[in-house]
């Protein structure tokens, strides 16, 4: 099963989206009031992650522009955020015990994003 993006409802009317391979979530996105919103973020993410740059904030790095910014958690684990050109947040992941599957999350989006479906689920 291919790369999807899935956009389901959220509470209050609301919308968000989720980059999944089969039924495993990578990333995942806040709550949008429209669904507009959501497939805008998309075509976002389609067209900026390929040539994002990557920050490793649990080393000190900083960023700017479109990027991936791989965090430490509170508990010595790591994740990532795809950050937009104005600074905020559009997709996060979950939290990986190694650095290298955070890493992988990212390969996966950049390699596997621009081409893939977008499901209406909601």
């Amino acid at each position: 099963m291919a790369h999807k993006f899935k956009i389901s409802a959220a509470a209050n009317e609301q919308f968000k989206f989720a980059f999944v391979y089969n039924a495993e979530k990578i990333f995942w996105s806040e709550n949008y009031k429209a669904k507009a919103s959501a497939r805008s973020a998309i075509d976002s993410l389609k067209a900026h992650a390929p040539a994002a740059t990557t920050v490793d904030m649990s080393t000190g790095e900083t960023g700017s522009g479109y990027r991936f910014e791989i965090v430490a958690s509170k508990d010595g684990q790591h994740f990532v955020r795809f950050v937009a050109s104005n600074g905020e947040t559009m997709v996060r992941t979950e939290t990986y015990k190694s650095k290298s599957s955070a890493k992988n999350a990212i390969a996966s989006l950049i390699k596997n994003g621009p081409g893939a479906d977008v499901l209406d689920e909601s």
